[in-house]
């Protein structure tokens, strides 16, 4: 029904993904190479034949379709006044962090993580503390006993937790995030949930809200959410943050309206609106094709390239690709590749500790492209193991 198949030539829009050489594939940034839903397109069309851009205000029915979408799909029961608009979960994020701690106080983050969380951390003039993840086997988990010494230090405020996680593409359990809930009221923990890439998610598998799984977990977050991962609207500036904690929510409004990130562009509103109340079909459709492109690089590596693995994931549309057996740092080698073959990758060291021997692929592409990438990640490898290792 829905076409993922046509490649769209992105090279003259502006695209921050597609500044790039001719010769250059990019797989790197997390926006995907599809158009988003048709209902969305229409839904803007509609707003722009209108003609007037002014000042907006955000609608009831924007409030209502994250409701309902939270409710259905995830089992979360969130409530109006708790739902705050805002332009980005990122720029959330940081204003969250700069109005909620002191200078110089701790935020654990669970690293390898998204590696923007490191910049707001900093930006904030606040301190990273990793919760180094625990890899074994090709799979991830957490590490519970250094998480409660984290937790337990007086300087440490603050948690961003990934849920989904980026870049590894693991869900975490109701159990898991119970255990952090846990900790995170015994040492006055405040969470921060960004749950962007909740919505793409393997066929049959579904991820669990941190604020749903428990009270102590409702209690103890803010929750960042927002349509632009799923439906590829990031242009659009237009995100959510959920608080329950009637203390929580006043601190974190005061930092979004302080911070002039609580109001919508003449788009936002309109686009969120129709995605979650008329782009379901659409995002089935996504997640069977993105993760037909998962099984389609998972048989390539080992098939073409055993050298190479693709840890499992259950959700985003990101690959993370294991290349310990190279020997090489995975920013060196990402250079080398791009230098190479024109195959832009991210080298796992800009997700902190623990992904210096890996890379991130962005796979949210017609099937052509990303074949594409692979042959040219084939020969990357194989031109360095000729160069490198005899």
């Amino acid at each position: 029904m829905y076409d993922f198949d046509t490649v769209i030539d992105r090279r003259n829009d502006d695209s921050i993904k597609w500044k790039v050489a001719e010769n250059e594939l990019p797989m790197w940034v997390a926006d995907m190479d599809f158009r988003t839903a048709p209902e969305i397109l229409e839904a803007l069309r509609n707003r722009l034949e209108l003609g007037i851009f002014g000042y907006t205000d955000i609608p009831d029915s924007w409030y209502k379709a994250y409701i309902d979408w939270w409710k259905r799909r995830h089992g979360l029961k969130m409530e109006q006044k708790n739902l705050f608009f805002s332009t980005g979960v990122v720029y959330s994020i940081s204003a969250i962090l700069k109005h909620l701690a002191e200078a110089k106080e701790n935020v654990v983050v669970q690293s390898p993580v998204y590696n923007n969380f490191y910049n707001c951390i900093e930006d904030a003039r606040l301190r990273v503390a990793e919760n180094r993840l625990l890899y074994k086997d090709g799979t991830y988990s957490i590490d519970f006993s250094d998480l409660e010494e984290k937790f337990s230090d007086p300087q440490t405020s603050l948690m961003i937790l990934c849920n989904p996680h980026n870049p590894i593409s693991k869900i975490w359990n109701a159990e898991d995030l119970a255990r952090i809930g846990e900790l995170a009221k015994k040492y006055s923990v405040t969470v921060i949930a960004d749950e962007i890439h909740c919505d793409i998610t393997r066929p049959g598998t579904c991820y669990t809200p941190f604020a749903a799984v428990s009270e102590a977990c409702r209690e103890v977050s803010i929750t960042c959410i927002a349509p632009t991962k799923t439906f590829n609207l990031a242009g659009l500036h237009t995100s959510a943050v959920y608080v329950a904690g009637p203390t929580l929510r006043r601190k974190v409004r005061h930092a979004l309206y302080t911070d002039k990130i609580a109001a919508p562009n003449s788009f936002a509103t309109v686009a969120t609106v129709a995605a979650f109340e008329q782009g379901e079909k659409w995002l089935e459709g996504l997640c069977e094709y993105v993760f037909e492109n998962r099984k389609f690089v998972e048989n390539f590596l080992a098939e073409e390239l055993p050298e190479i693995s693709a840890v499992k994931g259950d959700a985003t549309y990101l690959v993370w690709l294991d290349i310990s057996s190279l020997k090489e740092t995975g920013r060196n080698f990402a250079a080398y590749l791009r230098r190479k073959t024109g195959l832009f990758l991210i080298g796992g060291d800009a997700y902190g500790s623990g992904g210096e021997h890996f890379l991130r692929m962005n796979i949210a592409c017609p099937r052509s492209i990303c074949l594409d990438g692979l042959n040219r990640l084939k020969q990357g490898v194989k031109s360095f193991e000729t160069e490198n290792l005899g």
